[in-house]
């Protein structure tokens, strides 16, 4: 009977050794799934992050294409605009010339004597497109012939030249002069209007519309207010 024992013993021994180990098998193995899971998680969230940061990103690309192509848009405005007034100013520039030219009594008042050779240079360079050069020989006039009956007109036409040099500080100047000083001059009309222009030019629009209206209030029969019209109805 006692060597029984030790055998049943060593039996029940036998028999729980393995059922253990299986036991720690799987304790391991549900381990590492957890371990497996984790990271499985910590992956997509880390995909689930950058995705968002690049949807994040794509938002803001469209929005700054968005907000370039605007400014593009608004470029291309003004561009035209620069051109369209441009334009208008070379063919206003080049009637007054023609109406200068065609006009007997300026024709006759040219000698070096009273200065009106040297304003007729003026109007020649201005004519050619030496903008800075007309001002300068108009400057010269104004100062030299303060009485010259051609006064009015040197004015107006060395703020034309100014205005055409992208000078609006001299510009305004001239036509001021010939507002405050002969404001029933023929040119006083376009002195007004191209005071008008130098305000756009410098992108005060604001003045400019009312130099535009007032234009259109003091001369209204002039051409100049049709022009200021058509300015106004542009806008």
């Amino acid at each position: 009977m006692k060597r029984i024992l030790p055998l049943a013993a060593c039996a029940v021994l036998s028999l729980a050794g393995p059922a253990q180990a299986g036991l720690f098998d799987d304790t391991g193995a549900r381990q590492q799934i957890d371990n497996l899971k984790q990271e499985l998680q910590s992956r997509l969230e880390t995909v689930t992050n950058a995705q968002l940061e690049l949807a994040s990103q794509n938002e803001e690309l469209r929005a700054e294409v968005a907000r370039l192509r605007g400014q593009i848009e608004v470029m291309r405005n003004e561009i035209e605009s620069t051109n369209s007034r441009q334009h208008d100013f070379y063919v206003d520039l080049n009637n007054r010339l023609g109406k200068f030219e065609a006009n007997p009594a300026n024709a006759s008042a040219s000698s070096p004597a009273d200065g009106s050779g040297s304003y007729e240079v003026a109007l020649n360079f201005l004519k050619e497109g030496r903008a800075a050069e007309a001002l300068a020989e108009f400057n010269t006039f104004i100062s030299k012939h303060p009485d010259n009956d051609n006064l009015p007109d040197a004015y107006f036409w060395a703020g034309t030249a100014a205005l055409q040099s992208k000078d609006v500080a001299a510009a305004s100047k001239h036509f001021n002069t010939v507002l405050g000083r002969w404001p029933k001059s023929p040119v006083a009309a376009d002195a007004m209007l191209g005071l008008a222009n130098g305000q756009i030019a410098i992108g005060d629009q604001r003045t400019a519309r009312r130099t535009l209206n007032s234009l259109i209030e003091r001369y209204p029969s002039s051409e100049a207010a049709k022009t200021a019209k058509q300015h106004l109805s542009a806008r």
